[in-house]
C-alpha cells in the first residue's frame, strides 16, 4: 500500500519546491498548540508558525468554535450587492485598531492579492483624476507576492525573471539607513520631477522573504513624509509584519507618518483560512466615488468577504486583544533577546537581528547568500530530525513562533538551534 507521501508525489505540485529533486513531503495528520504530528506519530515544534500565519496555535478551541458557529449559519454569499454581519464587524474592528487615516476595507483572498489590489487602486486613482502615473518606488530585496503586480514591485531575481518583460516600471531604492537616507531623499525628489511616480510600496521594518532584513523606523518615516509632501501615495505591505509580529499590533504603529494604503493577510485569520485585506484613506476611496461608471474599481474574487474567513479573523482579534496574548508577545520578545547572547558564541552565526517576535541570523557557509544556498536543506533536515520545524531562507535562519509557545518549548527550539549550528564546520 502506498504511503500518503508517495500518493502526494504522483498528483501534487508543491509551492517553492525544486521539482527535480526527489522530495518526500512529511504528511501531517494533526496539529495542537505549537505542535504538528505526522503519520508516523512524530511531533514537530512549529517554530515558523506554518509559514508565518499561525498566531495562537493549531486547533485552538476558541478559533474552532467560532468557525463552527459561522459554518452553521452562513458559509458564503456573493459580496457584490450583498453583505453580511461578519464582514461588517471585521471591517469595523480593523478600522478601530489600524492607523486613524484608514477609512475603507477591501476584501480579497491572500497577501499577494491584497498587494495587487493596492497597486491597482493607486494606478486607477491617478487615472480617475486624469493624471495617469505609471512608475512605482519599492525597496531593494523586497518581496510582495507572486501575482503579476506584486511580482513587478518585488526585487527582480530568479523567482520572477521569466515574467520581467510583462512588468511595469519600478525603481528600487536601497533599504534606508543612516548612511544612505539623504541620498534616498534626494533620489526620490529627483525621480518625482518626471511627474510619473504613482506610489511607494514597502514592507515596514522587516523585509521577510528577502532575508528577514531589518531597518529603522526613523528612516522609513522620513521617506513616507517626503512622499506625502510630493503627492506620492504610500502602500504599507503588512502581510507578514501585522498582528503583533514586530512587538506592536502593526509595524506602522512604530511610525509617526501613516501610509495611504495597507495590505493585510497571513496572521489576519490566525492561520486558519485564506483572506487578504487592503485598506485605504477616504481620499483614495473618493477618487472612485463618481457617477462615471468607468471610474468604478472593477476588481473582485469569488470568495471576497467569505463569512467563515471573517469569523476566523474576528476570533483571532478576540484572542489578540486579550492582555494574556500581549503578555505572551512581550515574553517571546524578551526570550529572543536573551537568546541572542548565546548565539553570539557560535562561530557559524553572524548578523544576528531581532524585531519583535522575529529573530534572524545569517549562517556562514560556502555558496551564494540567497535561496540557492544548499545549506538550507541541510539545516532544515537537521532541525526536523530533532523535532523542530525551521525552514531557513537559504543561509538565513529565522525563528517566528506562534504566540502560544511557552518558555519550555522556546527553550527546546533554542537548544536545537544551538546544537545544530555548533556542529557546523565554518
Amino acid at each position: 500500500m502506498q504511503t500518503w507521501s508517495e500518493r502526494d508525489q504522483q498528483v501534487i505540485w508543491h509551492p517553492f519546491t525544486h521539482q527535480w529533486k526527489d522530495r518526500n513531503p512529511i504528511t501531517i495528520l494533526k496539529g495542537e498548540g505549537c505542535y504538528l504530528y505526522d503519520d508516523q506519530g512524530k511531533s514537530y515544534l512549529d517554530a515558523i508558525s506554518s509559514w508565518w500565519v499561525n498566531l495562537h496555535g493549531h486547533a485552538h478551541p476558541y478559533m474552532t468554535q467560532k468557525i463552527l458557529e459561522q459554518l452553521q449559519q452562513l458559509e458564503h454569499v456573493i459580496f457584490a450587492g450583498f453583505t453580511h454581519p461578519p464582514a461588517i464587524e471585521l471591517a469595523e474592528r480593523l478600522l478601530q485598531i489600524l492607523p486613524p487615516n484608514q477609512a475603507k476595507v477591501f476584501f480579497s483572498d491572500n497577501g499577494s492579492t491584497a498587494v495587487e489590489v493596492a497597486i491597482k487602486m493607486v494606478r486607477q486613482y491617478w487615472w480617475n483624476h486624469g493624471k495617469p502615473k505609471h512608475t512605482f518606488l519599492a525597496l531593494e530585496d523586497s518581496y510582495h507576492g507572486d501575482t503579476f503586480g506584486a511580482m513587478a514591485v518585488g526585487q527582480p531575481n530568479y523567482f520572477n525573471a521569466a515574467f520581467e518583460p510583462a512588468a511595469f516600471h519600478v525603481v528600487h531604492l536601497p533599504r534606508p539607513n543612516s548612511d544612505n537616507i539623504n541620498f534616498i531623499i534626494k533620489k526620490i525628489t529627483e525621480l518625482n520631477e518626471s511627474n510619473d511616480i504613482a506610489g511607494f510600496i514597502f514592507e515596514p521594518l522587516v523585509q521577510g522573504a528577502g532575508g528577514m532584513l531589518m531597518y529603522q523606523d526613523e528612516h522609513l518615516d522620513r521617506m513616507i513624509a517626503l512622499c506625502r509632501n510630493l503627492g506620492i501615495l504610500t502602500i504599507a505591505d503588512e502581510v507578514m509584519t501585522g498582528f503583533g509580529r514586530t512587538g506592536a499590533f502593526f509595524a506602522c504603529d512604530h511610525l509617526d507618518n501613516m501610509p495611504d494604503l495597507m495590505c493585510l493577510s497571513k496572521g489576519l485569520t490566525g492561520g486558519y483560512l485564506p483572506m487578504g485585506i487592503t485598506t485605504c484613506t477616504s481620499d483614495i476611496y473618493g477618487a472612485f466615488l463618481e457617477k462615471d461608471i468607468a471610474k468604478t474599481f472593477y476588481h473582485g474574487h469569488s470568495y471576497t468577504g467569505n463569512p467563515i474567513s471573517c469569523a476566523a479573523a474576528l476570533a483571532s482579534l478576540d484572542l489578540l486583544s486579550s492582555q494574556d496574548c500581549m503578555d505572551r508577545v512581550v515574553r517571546i520578545v524578551y526570550q529572543h533577546h536573551a537568546f541572542m547572547n548565546r548565539l553570539k558564541k557560535i562561530p557559524a552565526v553572524e548578523k544576528i537581528r531581532q524585531c519583535g517576535t522575529i529573530l534572524a541570523m545569517d549562517i556562514k557557509s560556502e555558496g551564494p547568500t540567497n535561496y540557492f544556498n544548499s545549506i538550507s536543506d541541510t539545516l532544515t533536515n537537521a532541525f526536523l530530525k530533532r523535532g523542530v520545524l525551521l525552514r531557513p531562507l537559504g543561509n538565513i535562519l529565522y525563528i517566528m513562533p506562534p504566540y502560544c509557545m511557552n518558555n519550555n518549548e522556546l527553550e527546546i527550539v533554542y537548544s536545537v538551534v544551538e546544537e545544530v549550528l555548533t556542529e557546523l564546520q565554518v
